[in-house]
């Protein structure tokens, strides 16, 4: 599969998903000016991935801002995850970030995936 690797902007999150070295990574600041657009090839990755899963998925969301219009691709993403076998949600916020740590709690909420919540 593919790797896809885009760098962080001020707008747009890092993103690391690579199957070969099981890094899965959404991190920083997500308002992109189209959230459908951004992550649709994210979505479509996690598709394919999903076909042909690693034995074991931990997927990292360190963030530290994202708009209502990522919150729902983001969970988007949490459903797609929902599906694959053996995946953990890494949800890193700030110590002293109750609002992301509260996002984090509901996501953790709505789907049937085993949430690790860690501060940094």
């Amino acid at each position: 599969m593919e790797v896809i690797n885009l760098d962080g902007t001020e707008d747009t999150p890092k993103i690391i998903l690579d199957k070969n070295n099981g890094i899965f990574e959404i991190s920083g600041r997500s308002l992109p000016e189209d959230s459908a657009e951004f992550y649709q090839p994210i979505l479509d990755w996690l598709d394919q991935y999903g076909a042909d899963s690693n034995p074991e998925t931990v997927f990292i969301f360190k963030l530290e801002y994202f708009n209502t219009a990522s919150s729902k691709l983001i969970l988007d993403i949490l459903s797609k995850l929902e599906t694959i076998d053996n995946t953990t949600i890494n949800w890193y916020f700030h110590e002293d970030d109750e609002d992301m740590e509260e996002a984090g709690t509901e996501f953790s909420e709505l789907v049937e995936v085993p949430f690790d919540f860690k501060t940094y």
